[in-house]
């Protein structure tokens, strides 16, 4: 998508400065919380992050130490508002097919799966493995809502369309983050490891257990929604006069009907 297609206009609405604003704080603590576990895991001295927004994830692998990272998102990004080098940002269209003629230590995609129809999601995973053996990669989940999803899957989905690639699934984030506070509930309840050759180290954390799961807060947060909400102020005023009108109303039909009786 170049930055004259029609197409970037609706992502720029969406994904817009106070879109990412609002969004900074809990994906900056996350990020704090959750990449000097990967470092420790992994080690890896070069990173791409596919979605990278803001670059804010990529950020913090800077402040760890990793000098060789590359963010990639689509033209609605600006590059005024990145927390990278504008050196370490490219401009492309998620939808598409990524080769970069290079591999990396680790590719990030974090909460990005989601905002692609199904066939461009299917693509995306492709183009993740093809750069790197290892990949942290998280989706949201049917029901989770957000700006701009459209194909919400249970993580088993997206375990399947790695493990078409050879990679398995290492649930190695979700138990050490899932009631750390300071992680959103998204990357808490989504966040997995995808890798081609997990090791020694690895290969012991691969343990069957279910991979659709979902969050506490995510759960809470949809039964409030539930709750009949009180209504604003704007609108008890709109509807005084309406309330005024009924109980006038309601107040004549029992003045007649005593008046009715009392003929009688």
């Amino acid at each position: 998508m170049s930055a004259s297609d029609p197409n970037a206009r609706p992502l720029a609405n969406v994904y817009d400065a106070a879109f990412y604003a609002e969004l900074s704080d809990e994906v900056r603590s996350s990020a704090e919380v959750v990449v000097p576990i990967v470092l420790d895991l992994l080690a890896p001295r070069s990173i791409l992050d596919v979605g990278c927004g803001h670059g804010s994830w990529l950020r913090v692998f800077e402040e760890f130490g990793v000098t060789d990272v590359l963010g990639a998102d689509g033209p609605h990004v600006s590059r005024d508002e990145l927390e990278i080098a504008p050196h370490s940002y490219l401009a492309h269209d998620l939808g598409a097919p990524l080769s970069l003629g290079r591999n990396f230590d680790l590719v990030v995609c974090l909460e990005v799966a989601e905002h692609l129809d199904d066939v461009a999601g299917t693509q995306l995973v492709a183009s993740l493995v093809a750069h790197s053996g290892a990949v942290l990669f998280s989706a949201a989940i049917p029901r989770q809502g957000g700006a701009g999803h459209i194909n919400e899957r249970w993580q088993s989905h997206w375990a399947r369309a790695f493990a078409a690639h050879g990679y398995q699934c290492v649930d190695i984030i979700r138990p050490l983050v899932w009631f750390d506070t300071r992680v959103a509930f998204w990357y808490a309840q989504n966040t997995l490891l995808y890798v081609r050759d997990p090791g020694n180290r690895l290969q012991a954390k691969i343990v069957d257990v279910p991979l659709d799961l979902v969050h506490p807060r995510l759960y809470l947060r949809a039964q409030m929604r539930k709750k009949p909400q009180p209504p604003s102020l704007r609108r008890a005023i709109r509807e005084v006069p309406a309330a005024a009108r009924r109980a006038i109303s309601s107040r004549f039909t029992t003045l007649r009907e005593h008046e009715t009786r009392a003929a009688k």
